[in-house]
C-alpha cells in the first residue's frame, strides 16, 4: 500500500495529510481557503490520488502559513508514500489546456528537489488566495517531495484558467511518474533517494 498519514502542527497550522496513491482521485479537503480547496481537489482528481487535507491556519493573518504548511505536508506524504520507487516510471511530463490557458508541468521524482516556476498572475488574489502563493505552494511540495518539479505557463489570460490549468498538470505529471511498470529503479545509481 502506497500510503502515508502526515501531522504537522506549528504555531501557526494544524494539519493532517492523508494520502493513497493508488486511489481513485477521491478528495476530502478543507484548509479555510476555498480557492486553495478546489486546487486541492483538483490535484486529486487528476493524479488519481486520494487526498484527505484538513488544515486550521492563521487566516487571521493571511493564507500564506496555511497554504505553504499544506505543501509541506503533501510533500512529505508523498515521498513517504512512495517508499523505495521500485518499477515507478519516475518522469511525468502533461501539457494542459483550460480553455485559453495552457499549462506545461515536467517533473523527476530524483530525490533532488529543485523548483522552476515561470508562471505570471495579474491579480493579486483569486477568491482568498494570493496568486503568489500558487508557486509559495509548488516549492513546498518539491521540496519535501525530492522532486524537480518545472512549471511554465505557455498561454493564458483567466488567472483563475492559468492555476487550474498548473495544478491539473501537475495532477497528471504525477499520476505517470509514480505508474509502477516495470520491477527495477529507473535509475543508473540504482536508487532514488
Amino acid at each position: 500500500m502506497r500510503t502515508a498519514v502526515i501531522d504537522r502542527q506549528t504555531k501557526e497550522t494544524e494539519i493532517r495529510c492523508v494520502l493513497d496513491l493508488d486511489g481513485n482521485g477521491r478528495a476530502d479537503i478543507a484548509t479555510g481557503i476555498g480557492f486553495f480547496d478546489h486546487m486541492l481537489e483538483l490535484l486529486a482528481f487528476h493524479s488519481g490520488f486520494d487526498l484527505s487535507m484538513k488544515a486550521r491556519g492563521d487566516l487571521d493573518v493571511d493564507d500564506h502559513h496555511t497554504v505553504e504548511d499544506c505543501g509541506i505536508a503533501l510533500g512529505q506524504a508523498f515521498r513517504e508514500a512512495l517508499g523505495e520507487r521500485i518499477g515507478i516510471e519516475r518522469y511525468g511530463f502533461f501539457l494542459l489546456p483550460m480553455d485559453e490557458a495552457l499549462a506545461e508541468v515536467a517533473l523527476d521524482i530524483s530525490g533532488r528537489p529543485f523548483l522552476v516556476f515561470d508562471c505570471e498572475f495579474t491579480r493579486d488574489q483569486i477568491g482568498m488566495m494570493a496568486t503568489e502563493m500558487v508557486e509559495e505552494f509548488m516549492r513546498a511540495f518539491a521540496f519535501n517531495a525530492g522532486i524537480t518539479l518545472h512549471v511554465s505557463l505557455r498561454h493564458g489570460k483567466n488567472d483563475h484558467h492559468k492555476a487550474e490549468a498548473i495544478f491539473k498538470g501537475l495532477g497528471h505529471a504525477l499520476h505517470k511518474a509514480v505508474t509502477v511498470s516495470s520491477d527495477r529503479v529507473m535509475s543508473t545509481k540504482g536508487m532514488l533517494e
